[in-house]
């Protein structure tokens, strides 16, 4: 029985806090609903009404909460009729909310040393990820986020220094930054202070210069295109590293109920369809890529 499922929420009434814009049709959302908030986890997602002439719902991964105030963001990209009209709602408004929904990461002690990867609009699991690592002493975390347009925040030059890093390759997330987090970025386009090429080559970079015994304190996180998780699956098995991916498919109900976003995945019994609301978003790497 999956128990997550029993933790989603209604909230009919959403207040929009701040809806800001960014380069290449990214937007920051950040909307009022408690409950939400306070049971979110890293993973999870929201399927959103964009508008009240649409019914169809839009899952947008949650990218931070604050639940003492109630507070939910999200980051999405606007790449369809859906998306474009969530782009025009306005601060005040109010939306329909259904969340949080999916199974979340799972952190463990024994692999106190997470890389966390987020690519496009990949990065926000990776970011909520990095939220509810910061505080918890048994962990240092990593966080490579990887964009081909430009970043939704204006990167800085990082203190915390990593082994392995190319020369130059210093530029930051503030956010994360300020949690004490470490994080790079990459990127094909130039940008300066990211590294060059693709999440993956930079994750490389780092893995190949820790010591055998900090290698083996590693597991690895990912959520980003579908090409980008195939690649950080294979690099994780390259170095003997277990690996959770989150997945990004297109779904209806969101609430396991029309079977919509099923993939095929290998478990004990041998292959099996599951949901990627529902049994995912989050799934064992293997499983999924073999």
């Amino acid at each position: 029985m999956n128990t997550h499922r029993n933790s989603i929420h209604l909230v009919d009434d959403a207040p929009i806090l701040a809806h800001e814009s960014f380069e290449g049709d990214q937007y920051i959302l950040q909307v009022s609903a408690p409950v939400i908030a306070r049971k979110a986890l890293p993973g999870s997602f929201a399927h959103l009404r964009v508008s009240p002439e649409r019914p169809m719902r839009r899952p947008i991964s949650i990218m931070r909460t604050d639940p003492e105030s109630g507070m939910v963001e999200f980051l999405y990209k606007a790449v369809g009729e859906g998306t474009r009209l969530l782009a025009e709602r306005r601060v005040g408004e109010r939306l329909s909310i259904l969340g949080p929904i999916g199974r979340p990461f799972e952190f463990h002690p024994e692999r106190p040393r997470p890389l966390l990867i987020g690519g496009g609009v990949g990065m926000p699991p990776m970011i909520f990820s990095a939220q509810q690592l910061k505080d918890d002493a048994r962990f240092s975390p990593f966080v490579i986020l990887g964009s081909e347009v430009p970043f939704p925040f204006r990167s800085r030059p990082s203190r915390l220094m990593l082994p392995g890093m190319p020369d130059g390759v210093i530029g930051c997330m503030p956010l994360l930054e300020d949690w004490g987090v470490a994080s790079r970025l990459a990127s094909l386009r130039g940008y300066p202070g990211c590294f060059e090429g693709y999440v993956t080559e930079l994750a490389r970079h780092w893995l190949e210069a820790l010591e055998p015994a900090a290698l083996a304190e590693v597991e690895v996180f990912a959520c980003g295109p579908h090409p980008m998780l195939e690649s950080v699956a294979a690099l994780a098995r390259a170095y003997d590293l277990p690996c959770q991916v989150s997945l990004e498919e297109f779904m209806a109900c969101a609430v396991g109920g029309c079977a919509g976003c099923v993939v095929e995945v290998q478990t004990d019994s041998g292959p099996a369809m599951q949901r990627v609301c529902v049994d995912g978003p989050v799934f064992d790497a293997r499983s999924v890529f073999a």
